[in-house]
């Protein structure tokens, strides 16, 4: 395991968040919705999931449940602080945040989804990664490498610049390693796999932020959300973003429906029978069917 850790802890009131970056990623895909979390004056924990952050040998030799360790032992630190805690996360993050809401039941408050990423299906990714489907085996799997490419989950031009430099550097504590090895798309499959079929038992109310324009994961992913997350959902549609939404353009939207929506969670407006609600709001949050 990696000898240093680029966790995330940032001390505040009872409401504690828990953020979860994404497959092959870093906890700097959250710093800024972190800082601003907290700056509200919430508790915010962002874990470093278990092989990131250091060689591709370390990634390669974790499972889903490994990263899932990661989540599960940084929820009981954030509980023995706090007295509701709502879990989010980025892409991949996004669900091992519902598989934790599953598996933790009332210990999790609420859902904040950015991005969630069921399927690999935007519009930048190569129309023969859907062959990948036919891989099974971990050993096959281990012959591919899904590398990352332009425009590198980000719209904005001058952020996008950093962030491609910073995957090509080859420190991937800057942000993440430049391929994914496929043995790891074969875990992800697994995972989303495990979520399809305990997502009925998710009533937690859930906030889900995903770019209309998402180049790796699209509009489908929220689409499949909406209809089968059990409890109600607010979803908003971001028009000036890519996928990595927790850095790019409309990044201070993502804070602010956040906070609001950790509001309406203290205010007691959701309730465990309340129905699923199918709202889209734009970027100026105006609701719209």
């Amino acid at each position: 395991m990696p000898t240093t850790d680029h966790s995330y802890r940032i001390a505040g009131g009872p409401v504690g968040f828990l953020l979860i970056h994404g497959l092959g990623g870093t906890p700097m895909e959250m710093r800024y919705v972190a800082l601003g979390l907290a700056h509200a004056g919430h508790t915010v924990h962002v874990p470093q999931l278990a092989g990131h952050c250091s060689t591709v040998d370390e990634l390669c030799a974790t499972r889903w449940g490994d990263w899932y360790d990661s989540v599960r032992e940084e929820h009981d630190l954030l509980a023995a602080r706090c007295d509701s805690i709502v879990v989010g996360g980025l892409s991949m993050g996004a669900i091992l945040a519902i598989h934790h809401a599953a598996e933790r039941g009332k210990s999790v408050s609420g859902l904040a989804l950015y991005a969630p990423s069921l399927w690999l299906d935007g519009w930048g990714v190569p129309w023969y990664a859907s062959l990948f489907s036919l891989v099974t085996k971990k050993w096959f799997a281990e012959l591919f490498a899904f590398a990352e490419r332009h425009p590198w989950g980000v719209k904005d031009a001058r952020l996008r610049v950093l962030v491609e430099q910073a995957i090509k550097s080859g420190d991937s504590s800057q942000a993440g390693i430049s391929a994914l090895p496929g043995s790891l798309m074969l875990e992800l499959r697994w995972l989303v796999q495990r979520v399809k079929k305990e997502i009925g038992e998710v009533h937690h109310p859930a906030l889900i932020v995903h770019p209309r324009q998402d180049d790796r994961a699209s509009l489908r992913n929220l689409y499949y959300l909406q209809a089968n997350l059990s409890g109600p959902t607010e979803t908003v549609v971001l028009d000036d973003s890519y996928h990595l939404v927790t850095l790019d353009r409309q990044r201070q939207i993502v804070v602010s429906r956040t906070l609001e929506f950790a509001a309406r969670l203290q205010q007691g407006v959701f309730h465990a029978e309340s129905p699923g609600l199918a709202d889209f709001t734009d970027a100026d949050g105006r609701f719209f069917s």
